[in-house]
């Protein structure tokens, strides 16, 4: 969330939480044994807020890294209560092997609005919401934002962590106690550097150590502590940040059992996510990643992603399904996806709108079903073809020539063989590759055009 002004601090009140039950022992950050992929939520904004949604939206992923949205993109449920809409949702596997959701109670960007409330869903695969519902945290005249949850062992119930002002008169994190997410205990301050902090992530139990990452004057910074007892954490990490960065999100590696990544969200409308990467989460330290190891879902915005089982991955994608589009993102320039822009083919850096000009429909090849035409989406009529070796958008006349112009071979990537190249059906001897940002059919022979003409496929 973006940095808000000083709210007046009120009384608290408070309702008396129910213990909790179950047997399995997980916390934030913390993996099941059995966890073999991932899940994220996420809201959707873009730059001219074309793409504003703040429902749930879900995606899933194998590596952590490169995410396939579900339902098209569009959210799986939307908040009715409140205002009407969600920011920063949250996904914890409680401790009865089900889920619960959080969300920041807010709709669009009007930080003026303050919610004592949080949204709370209940669902036991994520394929269905059931029990919709606000969580009262506080009386206080200020706002509830990205509130997260972990199993507290030594108290026997879950803490709600999140953003809020308290006397002090800047934001701090606070945390409530709780059994059922119905009600909770009163508020108390989690964690007050004596700065302004929001955007609180936790990582518990880490070789003895609970790890505590959050926003401070636009970068990433991380507190430790032996124990979660509000006030024992202390910062100690080097701060990360891309430009303006928010809302942290730490996931362990599934397959490297000390590689930790560090997601953080750019907080203005563009929405773009950078990572990082730790193989020892005590030092501090964290290496940014080449994007091209990683895809954000489109648009996406203040992930939360959460281990979940071979057969969740599953069933979540038999639920709601994979994109009926792809996006085609540069190897050498992976900031940039392919688009058209004036009916140029180009590649521009990603965040854009309209959104839809980067989205297309790999169909098979107007004059060879073996190799693929790209249908745009926002222009259905219109295909990425070459005339006189210039990449254009351009109305399907019909004729064996258009055909022959927007049809390419699909094969290994030139410079990496995991991604693509796209030969040319008409003039064999040509790849699609981008030059001065703009696409165009050429011969490739040299290690830069080579990266020039690879993409990934992807969403």
């Amino acid at each position: 969330m973006p940095r808000p002004s000083r709210r007046q601090f009120l009384g608290m009140t408070a309702t008396v939480p129910l213990a909790a039950t179950g047997a399995l022992t997980l916390g934030a950050g913390t993996a099941h044994a059995a966890d073999s992929a991932y899940v994220m939520g996420y809201f959707t904004e873009s730059p001219d807020m074309l793409a504003a949604n703040y429902g749930l939206h879900l995606a899933v992923s194998t590596d952590g890294l490169n995410w396939t949205p579900l339902n098209q993109n569009n959210p799986v449920v939307t908040p009715t209560a409140g205002a009407g809409g969600l920011r920063d949702p949250f996904i914890l596997r409680k401790q009865n092997g089900t889920f619960v959701v959080l969300a920041t109670d807010l709709k669009g960007t009007d930080w003026t609005y303050n919610s004592q409330y949080i949204h709370v869903w209940d669902s036991t695969d994520l394929r269905s919401f059931t029990g919709y519902r606000r969580l009262k945290l506080h009386d206080m005249v200020t706002h509830s934002w990205a509130p997260e949850a972990y199993w507290d062992a030594s108290r026997g119930q879950y803490g709600v962590i999140y953003s809020s002002v308290n006397s002090s008169g800047h934001n701090v994190i606070m945390v409530n106690y709780t059994g059922d997410f119905v009600t909770a205990s009163a508020p108390q301050v989690f964690f007050d550097p004596g700065y302004d902090v929001i955007d609180g992530d936790l990582a518990i139990g880490v070789n003895g150590v609970n790890y505590l990452y959050y926003k401070r004057n636009s970068t990433l910074v991380g507190a430790r502590s032996t124990s979660l007892n509000p006030g024992s954490f202390t910062p100690f990490s080097t701060p990360v940040s891309h430009g303006g960065t928010e809302a942290p999100t730490l996931v362990k590696s599934l397959t490297s059992g000390s590689t930790w990544y560090l997601w953080g969200d750019t907080w203005s409308p563009n929405g773009v996510f950078y990572a990082w990467q730790s193989n020892d989460l005590a030092a501090g330290t964290w290496t940014a990643l080449d994007q091209k190891t990683y895809t954000q879902p489109l648009n996406s915005k203040h992930l939360t992603i959460h281990p979940i089982t071979t057969t969740e991955y599953t069933n979540l994608l038999t639920k709601w399904g994979t994109p009926t589009w792809n996006r085609l993102k540069s190897y050498n320039f992976p900031a940039r996806y392919v688009r058209h822009a004036d009916y140029v083919g180009r590649i521009d850096p990603y965040a854009f709108d309209p959104y839809t000009d980067s989205l297309w429909k790999l169909v098979p090849g107007l004059a060879d079903g073996a190799g693929v035409s790209f249908q745009s989406v926002s222009h259905p009529t219109r295909y990425l073809r070459h005339y006189s070796y210039a990449v254009r958008l351009d109305e399907n006349d019909g004729t064996p020539a258009f055909a022959g112009d927007a049809t390419f071979y699909r094969t290994a990537g030139l410079a990496d063989s995991a991604w693509s190249s796209f030969r040319s059906y008409n003039n064999p001897t040509r790849y699609l590759r981008h030059t001065n940002y703009v696409l165009r059919i050429d011969p490739v022979s040299t290690a830069t055009e080579r990266q020039d003409a690879t993409f990934r496929v992807g969403y």
